[in-house]
């Protein structure tokens, strides 16, 4: 049973009877977007292929940060990858300073 039928049941013949009269919402038919969409195309679609123009149109959905942000976050992503390179870089001399001191002698 599709999405369509389970919101909007069909009534049955014995249901409308009992009621008098038709129900008043029914499923609409099954619409094909992907068909709509193709039939005016027209020489485009032999120039732009199909997932071309769905990037396109998921891109303009897209909410872009300001200037601002974008340098804030960029300076944010320095400074912390700054700092996780100099902790690195200060285990590293101490695994070396260590390795010198105990087992090289």
């Amino acid at each position: 049973m599709n999405r369509a039928l389970r919101r909007h049941p069909v009534a049955t013949k014995t249901d409308r009877q009992r009621a008098g009269r038709s129900p008043a919402v029914r499923p609409a038919p099954p619409r094909h977007p992907q068909r709509e969409a193709r039939e005016g195309r027209g020489l485009l679609s032999f120039l732009r292929p199909r997932w071309a123009e769905e990037i396109i149109s998921e891109l303009r959905k897209v909410t872009w940060p300001s200037r601002e942000d974008t340098w804030y976050l960029t300076f944010v992503v320095v400074v912390v990858a700054a700092a996780f390179g100099a902790f690195l870089g200060g285990v590293d001399m101490f695994f070396n300073w260590a390795i010198d001191n105990t087992l090289l002698p």
